[in-house]
């Protein structure tokens, strides 16, 4: 559950710019911008023997299974960000497990264990969906990703991306929500009043929100 939303200086919302609910042909923009994002915010394209791994992992499960938890920022008809994820993790993985890796296992050969490189540990990762649940993230059954194109930064996209999710997410029957995300990306999900669990830390910093309540009052920032 990696979720990439690095810092960037505070910039005006650009009026061409708003948030909708994800439609099916979004989904290529969708898959191109969690490539181009992938690297810690910032390009992956070239770093992965198959780049399509990484949406194949990150975006294609949730469009297909949860598209009503999908939102995008669409800049003069051009998709430039999206949110996506799932109000039930654990019903999530099972999906996943069903449904999911028996359309994408003959691209991805489950890889020797351990794995030695980074392609390997995504094809892992694909094929042991269960990694996404430990009992620390257990009471906070969503989860979601975030991930925004340099020129959807700094307007407060983020934010209001959040805000869908949060929307959505509760009225699907979630109370809380976690995510994963990297160091660059912590001071944002901070000021949205995102708590860190620490004894959840692995691979990425891993924090919380509570659905029930309000985001902070609007501020500069993605």
């Amino acid at each position: 559950m990696s979720t990439q939303v690095p810092p960037t200086p505070p910039r005006p919302s650009r009026s061409s710019q708003r948030i909708r609910p994800y439609q099916a042909e979004d989904w290529d923009a969708v898959y191109d911008i969690c490539v181009r994002t992938g690297a810690m915010g910032e390009d992956a394209r070239g770093l992965l023997a198959d780049a399509s791994l990484l949406p194949d992992i990150y975006a294609g499960p949730y469009l297909t299974f949860e598209p009503n938890l999908a939102f995008v920022v669409e800049d003069a008809g051009r998709v430039v960000g999206y949110t996506l994820g799932t109000a039930n993790t654990a019903a999530f993985i099972e999906t996943w497990r069903e449904r999911w890796l028996p359309r994408v296992a003959s691209r991805y050969p489950p890889p020797v264990e351990p794995t030695r490189t980074t392609d390997e540990w995504l094809v892992s990762t694909l094929h042991h969906p269960e990694r996404m649940l430990t009992p620390e993230i257990a009471p906070y059954p969503a989860h979601l990703h975030l991930d925004l194109l340099p020129e959807a930064r700094g307007g407060g996209n983020g934010r209001r991306l959040l805000e869908a999710f949060f929307l959505a997410a509760a009225a699907a029957g979630a109370h809380s929500v976690h995510m994963g995300t990297n160091a660059q990306a912590a001071p944002f999900f901070a000021r949205m009043g995102f708590a860190r669990l620490p004894e959840a830390d692995h691979n990425n910093l891993v924090f919380f929100h509570g659905l029930t309540g309000p985001l902070p009052s609007a501020r500069a920032g993605t």
